[in-house]
């Protein structure tokens, strides 16, 4: 069955991608891929009228901003309406878009994670801890502004949490606690895995890459790879393929493993 990309269009232009992906958009066409366009506005409001209309008979694989649980399961609802399936379900979605689902499979290649509900009393459970650092996040991101993340004394995570709330609006899943590892930052690469084949931007894939690719069955997502400062790589970050940004891959780059990987063809 082809594949039909669908991409979130520009607010103000609802026939022109969003221009974050304007590029990837030209690049995918350019490689033979079919693109519609919906207004991410209108669909969070009840309305999905992708332009143009989705083709019968098509896998779509939707490429934009992340989406909660609920926004992706309206999705599907709204694909599987117009008489057509999605490249990825909920569950597999889920499956690599939430820390918790994809932690226990790799656990021991990533940094020692904790979980707590979002209503918990989060400074007694990392005083219990008791770990020199903590790396805060909910199930999906981290806080890349304000105070940030990273901290070293539990009293310090109400700050964290309230610019957390403050900033997405809502802590997604619950708290992940990890902890804190050293890398040399530069050295952190950007993965996809697609049917369990592992891509990157040159040639040759890390084993920890491999082994991930062999122990996670969902069909598309992206793996973020370091190197700690004892040598070893580590996986920082595993997200759903779709809502993935290329990360130090270019739009051609991107488009062609995608061609090389699915088919775009009746």
């Amino acid at each position: 069955m082809p594949v039909h990309l669908l991409y979130p269009s520009n607010p103000l232009r609802l026939k022109q991608p969003d221009e974050q992906y304007l590029a990837e958009v030209e690049a995918v066409r350019l490689v033979g891929f079919n693109v519609s366009l919906f207004s991410l506005e209108d669909f969070q409001i009840g309305s999905f009228r992708p332009f143009p209309p989705l083709p019968h008979g098509v896998k779509i694989l939707y490429r934009g901003w992340m989406l909660s649980a609920t926004d992706y399961e309206s999705l599907t609802a709204a694909l599987l309406g117009c008489g057509v399936e999605p490249f990825t379900d909920v569950q597999s979605y889920l499956a690599t878009h939430y820390l918790p689902n994809w932690y226990p499979l790799i656990s021991e290649l990533t940094p020692e994670t904790r979980v707590y509900p979002s209503n918990c009393e989060l400074e007694l459970e990392l005083r219990r801890l008791d770990w020199p650092e903590y790396f805060i996040k909910d199930y999906v991101k981290s806080l890349k502004t304000s105070i940030g993340s990273r901290i070293s004394k539990p009293e310090q995570v109400t700050m964290v949490a309230a610019e957390m709330r403050r900033f997405r609006g809502t802590i997604e899943g619950g708290f992940c606690v990890r902890r804190v590892e050293n890398y040399f930052t530069e050295t952190e690469q950007r993965y996809f895995v697609l049917d369990r084949q592992p891509h990157g931007i040159s040639p040759g894939v890390p084993a920890i890459v491999n082994e991930c690719a062999k122990r996670i069955p969902s069909r598309f997502y992206s793996i973020d790879v370091v190197k700690r400062t004892d040598g070893q790589h580590r996986i920082v970050e595993i997200g759903d393929g779709q809502v993935s940004d290329l990360v130090g891959w270019t739009p051609e780059q991107f488009s062609r493993m995608l061609a090389a990987s699915i088919s775009n063809r009746p």
